[in-house]
């Protein structure tokens, strides 16, 4: 959509990054030409032309602005990202070697406040939080591999104390320690449920489909198909009133890491990897935001199972309503997917995917562009031209980018995709109706809102626009218990 000059003006003096890429304004005077998110000192609007990238600013005599280097941008260069993925990538190897946040600042050359700007742009997190993350994937690892004490280990991936290295654990696995050294080779296994947790709204939304091949919902208890390790595998998980009772079953031997990768996928699908405190603080400090957790604080986002099942929905959600994507989702784990037992199937892999005939999906009511967006999806995950567990891991802005560059994925498909199964927090699926008619709903507003008014109303939501969008969502269905 064509900007009017008051509209760029407006965005820039907003310092407003989302409009980044879209214009450049120059400034006459000083012969500079900046990025509209430029901190540096506005210039007055009169002195101001606008153009629509560099190589027409600089036939105009004007240079790039060293502050904000819009080259760099247009070149899809920045700099500031990359010292902070090496640091992140430094990060996840040693978190040992970083005992606070302040020692990532020091190592990246930076100040606190702008590596704390950086993370949470790049990595939609602070870097005390991304510290905390990395030191429990490393605990995992010493736990299930070694026989050292509960003290070393705390020790060895950075914490100070026992205690916050327990407190921290827990948060993050739903599991003590002790338990968790206990799951390689286990078919039974509990995690823990947070006091606030939302058992009923959870389930309605993980049971939206009562005819899935996939999961089940009977009562307080959830079965479902999963592929462990490349073994189809039935997972079931009773919810009691502080804790859930996961049982494995299958047909095959399990292999002995089994029940550490359903550990994991329970605490996605049950809306365990993300903290819901750091944005219910964000928004209580304003009357106008408070209102939206009313009723719902606790709430949490379940993600899918894996990434890839998160891909193909996403893939098939496109453009059409919510009761045709589940049955394309159902059709497509019946000729895919691989049965567990229970009438119930695992869904189905890229390699299964990929070797699909586009006629075959056609012939289920799928398009043909969805079942080549699709599959074509699939074959760049098999033969690992596309690694969905990198993207999950890597900074926001760049998993972005990637999902954008791959045909049949644009904005709100990359931000969906990111915000279910990669678990980013401040993503914004612009276009979204349940986005759209909630914001319409919560505001008050006299129509829907659209593109930059959608924008705008979500911008003081930022950095937790990922929770906001689904308590959104959740605004829109029929009240139910907690």
């Amino acid at each position: 959509m064509d900007l009017s000059r008051e509209q760029k003006i407006d965005r820039m003096l907003a310092r407003d990054a989302t409009y980044d890429g879209r214009f450049l304004a120059g400034v006459v005077g000083t012969g500079i030409y900046c990025l509209p998110s430029c901190q540096a000192c506005k210039p007055k609007p009169e002195d101001v032309r606008f153009f629509t990238d560099p190589q027409a600013a600089q036939k105009k005599g004007l240079r790039a602005c060293r502050r904000c280097r819009p080259d760099h941008f247009y070149r899809q260069y920045d700099p500031d990202q990359d010292r902070v993925l090496q640091l992140v990538k430094e990060l996840r190897q040693a978190p040992e070697n970083f005992r606070h946040a302040k020692d990532l600042a020091k190592s990246a050359g930076l100040g606190t406040s702008q590596l704390n700007q950086l993370f949470q742009r790049h990595f939609h997190n602070t870097p005390a939080a991304l510290l905390t993350r990395a030191r429990i994937p490393a605990a995992q690892r010493l736990l299930t591999e070694t026989d050292r004490p509960l003290s070393q280990i705390a020790c060895d991936v950075g914490f100070e104390s026992l205690s916050s290295f327990n407190e921290s654990f827990l948060r993050l696995s739903a599991t003590q320690p002790t338990d968790y050294r206990s799951l390689p080779g286990a078919k039974r296994f509990e995690v823990r449920l947070p006091e606030n947790w939302h058992r009923r709204r959870i389930l309605t939304y993980l049971g939206r489909d009562p005819q899935s091949p996939v999961q089940q919902i009977q009562g307080d208890s959830l079965q479902m198909g999963v592929c462990l390790e490349g073994t189809p595998t039935l997972l079931r998980v009773d919810l009691g009133d502080s804790r859930a009772t996961c049982d494995l079953v299958s047909k095959k031997a399990l292999p002995e890491t089994a029940a550490i990768a359903a550990q994991g996928i329970v605490l996605r699908i049950l809306g365990l990897t993300i903290d819901p405190a750091p944005f219910e603080r964000h928004v209580s400090r304003s009357p106008a935001l408070a209102p939206l957790v009313e009723g719902r604080r606790g709430l949490r986002i379940p993600q899918t199972a894996t990434f890839f099942e998160g891909l193909a929905w996403t893939i098939l959600g496109q453009q059409i309503n919510l009761a045709f994507a589940l049955t394309l989702f159902r059709r497509l784990v019946e000729r895919a997917g691989q049965p567990v037992g229970e009438g119930l199937f695992a869904p189905p892999t890229p390699e299964a995917v990929a070797a699909i005939e586009i006629s075959e999906l056609t012939a289920q009511q799928f398009s043909g562009r969805k079942a080549e967006y699709l599959i074509d999806t699939a074959t760049l995950v098999a033969q690992g031209k596309l690694c969905l567990e990198d993207l999950a891991m890597g900074s926001a802005t760049a998993t972005e980018q990637t999902l954008k560059a791959v045909r049949g994925i644009g904005p709100w498909s990359a931000n969906y995709l990111m915000m279910r199964a990669f678990g980013f927090e401040d993503c914004l699926p612009l276009g979204d109706t349940g986005l759209t008619q909630g914001l319409w709903r919560f505001f008050n507003l006299e129509e829907r809102p659209r593109g930059e008014v959608t924008e705008k109303l979500m911008r003081p939501f930022s950095p937790h626009r990922s929770l906001a969008t689904f308590h959104l969502w959740q605004s829109l269905a029929k009240e139910v218990e907690p």
